[in-house]
């Protein structure tokens, strides 16, 4: 009875075992699809050149080499240097702000007065997020957040996938529903031929209704979740390794929660600093110009500071900012120099693992630029689409750019490859060229919410302690429920306007 009863715990064991090694890490998935994209451009035609090199149609691809292939990451990282950069200095930031406790204790004295009202959080903050996204495309700036709102979460009885949701769906539905953001309407209107006039307001209406669709699919899937996960420990739907390291990275101190948590005053003061810190980096990266607000333009203080002004910002100059402000914190809470460079150098250490992830992830796109993999879909599949109906075009049009945006997850990358081939497609068919353009920033948002190969995403996932595998799984029913609203909304404006 022993050994059978030692044989089935065996056999258990290895289950188990097997289980856990069919789970890939981020790095794996991006290494595999980067080898599957080297794959592909062997199966399809050579592309054919001009005397000065040059590529004469999309009727082709170059065949990726060995050298290629491998170089791909390597290149991803010289692609990404500033974004790595950025969360190289944010991981100092945050860590100098956690040894002050500021952060902590303030979340607690935050969920201690919400009193069991902590998921009016939820839409809350995803409705501030989903602004930053519909009006300027915040969507890689959001990485800091992730960590920031897993110790919220978690000390509100969450989990980090809360977190991540809130975080991810939040921003991922204003730039799914870009009305104003010129990184994807922006550069899809400038992107198109000389000739082609486009109404504005066709697009911000059309923009509107995508946006707060998605923002009220996605609030809903985390309020549930959410609401489950709270009243049921077990409910989550992390894996035991997940939570224990959510536990070890975010779970709030036994010490912390016998007293009645109080701020003082430098806390208080780190605090300030520390959401001024991060409103001036959102400040700095709208482009107020484009909007026609000067309110910034003039603005010396920052500009002797970073070289630019608010509103011209973007990662290299954030990435100073959060290094003076780091500086600053350490200054304000008197840590002595050995100190402070500990803690930076911590923190800087701790982002590693999140840097290679988006520095792989960026590998991906390189190669099919490279290889004009990218030019050859888009060059087709317009080929397919020139004598089809407004009810066909619309989502076969919006499921094309779904898997070119898997392979070109930038917005304004996509808009300056598709827009110039499908803007003159729709015009030339009497089709809503307006529509057209929103079909490939839907679909363009849709598959920033999950791609791997979007640095954004896998970075903030290996900050939350959240696998890529399980956000993927949990997040499925609600990638389907929008992007079946989505071909609804943007069918019946193709057909309207």
């Amino acid at each position: 009875m022993d050994r059978a009863d030692k044989e089935t715990r065996k056999q258990a064991s290895r289950k188990k075992n097997k289980k856990r090694s069919l789970t890939l890490s981020a790095f794996t998935i991006i290494l595999i699809l980067t080898f599957v994209l080297a794959i592909i451009t062997w199966l399809l035609p050579e592309a054919k050149f001009d005397a000065a090199k040059a590529l004469i149609d999309g009727s082709g691809v170059e065949r990726a080499s060995l050298a290629q292939t491998l170089l791909a990451p390597i290149l991803g990282f010289a692609d990404a240097i500033d974004i790595c950069l950025f969360v190289l200095i944010l991981g100092a930031f945050l860590k100098v702000v956690t040894k002050t406790k500021a952060l902590e204790t303030g979340i607690e004295v935050l969920i201690k007065k919400l009193k069991g009202r902590e998921l009016i959080l939820i839409p809350i903050l995803m409705f501030v997020f989903s602004v930053g996204g519909t009006t300027y495309g915040m969507l890689e700036e959001t990485v800091g957040f992730y960590a920031l709102l897993s110790v919220a979460m978690v000390a509100a009885g969450m989990d980090t996938l809360v977190a991540s949701s809130v975080v991810l769906l939040g921003a991922g539905s204003g730039v799914l529903g870009s009305t104003i953001n010129p990184f994807a309407v922006g550069a899809a209107i400038d992107a198109l031929p000389a000739g082609i006039k486009v109404n504005q307001a066709h697009i911000i209406g059309i923009g509107i209704v995508l946006w707060l669709t998605t923002y009220i699919i996605s609030t809903i899937f985390v309020m549930l979740y959410a609401k489950k996960v709270i009243k049921d420990k077990g409910s989550t739907f992390l894996s035991l390794q997940e939570r224990k390291d959510m536990e070890d990275t975010y779970a709030p101190k036994e010490e912390n929660n016998k007293s009645v948590p109080k701020l003082t005053g430098m806390q208080k003061l780190t605090l300030c600093l520390f959401f001024l810190t991060f409103v001036i980096m959102i400040i700095g990266f709208i482009p107020w110009e484009d909007f026609g607000i000067n309110l910034f333009a003039k603005g010396k203080f920052f500009a002797f500071i970073t070289g630019y002004p608010l509103g011209q910002w973007y990662f290299q100059e954030s990435t100073l900012w959060f290094l003076i402000m780091t500086i600053v914190l350490g200054v304000v809470n008197g840590m002595s120099e050995h100190e402070f460079v500990d803690t930076f150098v911590d923190g800087a250490d701790d982002m590693v693992g999140v840097i290679l992830v988006i520095a792989i992830a960026r590998g991906a796109s390189v190669l099919m630029t490279q290889t004009h993999l990218d030019n050859y879909i888009i060059f087709n599949a317009a080929k397919g689409l020139s004598n089809v109906s407004k009810t066909v075009f619309a989502p076969l049009n919006y499921i094309l750019h779904v898997g070119l945006s898997v392979l070109v997850p930038s917005s304004s990358g996509l808009a300056s490859l598709s827009t110039p081939i499908m803007g003159p497609l729709a015009h030339e068919l009497g089709f809503s060229v307006e529509t057209t353009i929103m079909e490939m920033v839907a679909a363009n948002g849709l598959v920033n919410l999950f791609t791997p190969t979007c640095g954004a995403i896998m970075g903030g996932l290996e900050l939350a302690k959240v696998q890529y595998t399980t956000w993927l799984k949990w997040v499925a029913k609600v990638i389907i429920t929008i992007a079946i609203v989505n071909v609804v909304i943007l069918t019946a404006a193709m057909i309207i306007l």
